[in-house]
């Protein structure tokens, strides 16, 4: 069996942003294996975020949702892989169905954390993976040797990681802006009012209007950004904006597909999002990203990128991570007022221009 990987299959996350978080590893395992190859089985919907990562040579459709085990579908599906010549598989997920791919096609090395059931499935086991604080830890982890992979300090800090990096072809961005009917004429804010996991994720909507509003007052434009499920909340934040700002918004919430999102957001100076899939995005691509956190916390998952503010109230109850408020009172977004955020604004606006004025 070959010590180095020679051609590289990922077994993915489903989330999008787990998904763009994912890239650090394969930057991780490119920068010390230049000439493999790497693939990533993944649903289709996350297809579009892969897409946009250099490192990654092939997306493979996953056929299969969440939970779905379908032993046949699986069992076909390796079998097609084995004629690939993996010499190694990096398994993200912690489920042992995940697990079940790589081993029935018969690649080699079968790396993976600790999971449910997996002794024989890998034979590359990682334990102690609660060493490691941050889940982009524990995935560029993977890409080290066991003997070499002891803690968060072993890897140099959260700073010192390789972070995230889509990249958005010019001629896909301008198509955009075209199909849309949208310029750069004024500076964009994105805002992002959607959340899949629940409401206790989704800061007010009459929140993000003020906000709208105050951005619209300062020279910008607001896009909205967000899945078909959020169109409706994207509706009722534009129509809560002020009369005389309305020809400074557009809601592209369940009308934009996610690659013309990824693509959109590029063009942002700075995205106001929820705990999402967005948030993610928008760091990836090098957006300042203001992150507004409910019944979540950022001590796992934090936006990955240099210029970011982190919001959250300080209440006793939060983090919770209940998808429905257990209290009823959401005040862990409530008392997240639209001040706060634009005090976050400015200031990230000001960093940004000494930034770039230092970088002359």
């Amino acid at each position: 069996m070959p010590s180095e990987p020679t051609k590289i299959l990922i077994i993915g996350p489903s989330w999008v942003g787990d998904m763009v978080m994912s890239q650090s590893l394969y930057i991780t395992l490119k920068a010390q294996y230049p000439k493999a190859d790497i693939d990533v089985l993944a649903p289709a919907w996350c297809k579009p975020v892969l897409d946009r990562m250099p490192e990654v040579s092939k997306a493979i459709d996953m056929p299969l949702g969440h939970g779905q085990l379908c032993l046949r579908t699986r069992y076909h599906l390796a079998k097609q892989l084995s004629k690939e010549g993996y010499s190694h598989a990096y398994v993200l997920p912690n489920s042992a169905k995940s697990a079940l791919i790589p081993l029935i096609a018969r690649i080699p090395h079968r790396i993976g954390w600790k999971g449910e059931m997996r002794y024989g499935l890998l034979n590359d086991v990682r334990h102690h993976r609660k060493r490691f604080k941050y889940m982009v830890e524990r995935y560029i982890a993977l890409a080290h040797p066991k003997k070499d992979m002891l803690n968060s300090e072993s890897l140099g800090g959260l700073d010192r990681l390789a972070y995230p990096k889509l990249e958005i072809p010019e001629v896909e961005r301008t198509r955009a802006l075209s199909k849309f009917k949208i310029d750069l004429s004024r500076p964009v804010v994105g805002l992002c009012p959607g959340a899949e996991f629940g409401p206790s994720k989704q800061w007010p909507v009459e929140y993000f209007s003020e906000v709208a509003n105050e951005v619209i007052k300062q020279g910008y434009q607001v896009w909205i950004f967000g899945s078909p499920n959020d169109k409706k909340t994207g509706d009722s934040l534009a129509n809560l904006v002020h009369h005389d700002n309305q020809a400074y918004i557009t809601n592209l919430a369940g009308n934009s597909t996610l690659v013309e999102a990824i693509d959109l957001i590029s063009c942002c100076e700075t995205v106001i999002s929820n705990d999402s899939g967005a948030m993610h995005i928008a760091a990836a691509v090098g957006c300042s990203v203001i992150g507004l956190y409910g019944s979540t916390s950022p001590n796992y998952t934090p936006p990955l990128s240099k210029n970011v503010a982190i919001l959250n109230t300080k209440i006793e109850c939060r983090p919770c991570f209940e998808r429905e408020c257990p209290y009823g009172h959401l005040k862990c977004l409530k008392e997240l007022t639209p001040a706060m955020v634009m005090e976050a604004f400015y200031k990230l606006s000001h960093f940004k221009s000494n930034s770039s004025a230092n970088s002359l």
